[in-house]
């Protein structure tokens, strides 16, 4: 093989070829182009190009994106389960039973001289001492201040009973439109807002396990997430939603996601 200048012809290099050397020659330049070719797709972005293959940075992405994923899932369920609880409250459709704190609290007494224990002296004068100090403690007298004490939210004549035959779980109070509706107790506003059947209707979660319903409100003072104090006014009675005959107050009281009648706990009149 010769190679020559086009304008003067003249010889410039030439190559004794054989099979031996373009054997060689065709070898080494497969190798050589094998080589840039790996080198290329190891340094470069060409890799992820490949199926099958992927980057140690999409693998960390995509791990980061399956945790948030099931994150968002599990706040999702937490809010279904909660927006549904809110439902079936602003609905009434959930299952009632009757419930009376004092009757409870007398079923769970119990006459401790009845209790099969064989006490020793040194049991009773360690009991004795005990009970001595307990009667002045300060702390007993802390705790017994916990009890969520509620205030009546408006003041009138009960027209509509707590009933659950009737799924009526709650107590409809007959006042006059614009009369200012009062917190029952220190809470947080978890809902405020206008249903068709209800009108305007908000929603205050206490301490204790215990949530105050008011419904069929004119108008309303507070947002969801206000902090608000036992007594505050949170709206003004009106007759407002679908399920109205008049100016009142639909109030119910909730325990632990049970309703309750609230007149074992509120004196209206």
């Amino acid at each position: 093989m010769v190679v020559i200048n086009e304008d003067t012809f003249e010889e410039k290099v030439s190559f004794k070829l054989s099979r031996l050397n373009v054997f060689i020659f065709g070898g080494f330049f497969t190798i050589l182009l094998i080589t840039l070719t790996s080198l290329l797709i190891a340094f470069t972005p060409l890799k992820e190009y490949i199926p099958g293959y992927s980057s140690a940075r999409l693998t960390k992405q995509a791990t980061d994106l399956v945790i948030k994923v099931d994150s968002l899932e599990n706040i999702l369920a937490v809010n279904s389960v909660y927006i549904n609880r809110v439902k079936e409250v602003l609905i009434g459709d959930v299952s009632g039973f009757t419930f009376d704190r004092d009757s409870v609290l007398e079923t769970i007494q119990f006459d401790k001289d009845s209790l099969p224990i064989n006490s020793t002296e040194i049991d009773s004068l360690f009991r004795t001492e005990i009970e001595r100090e307990d009667k002045y403690s300060f702390f007993e007298e802390a705790k017994k201040d916990i009890d969520i004490v509620f205030f009546a939210p408006v003041t009138g004549v009960i027209t509509a009973q707590y009933n659950i035959d009737e799924k009526h779980y709650a107590v409809d109070i007959a006042v006059k439109k614009g009369t200012p509706v009062k917190a029952v107790a220190d809470g947080r506003v978890i809902f405020a807002d206008w249903t068709p059947a209800t009108g305007h209707v908000i929603i205050l979660e206490h301490s204790e396990g215990y949530t105050s319903i008011y419904k069929h409100n004119g108008t309303l003072n507070k947002e969801q997430g206000d902090l608000v104090k036992s007594g505050e006014v949170i709206a003004s009675s009106g007759s407002t939603g679908e399920l109205t005959t008049g100016p009142h107050l639909h109030f119910e009281l909730w325990s632990d996601s049970y309703p309750v009648n609230p007149v074992n706990f509120i004196d209206f009149e």
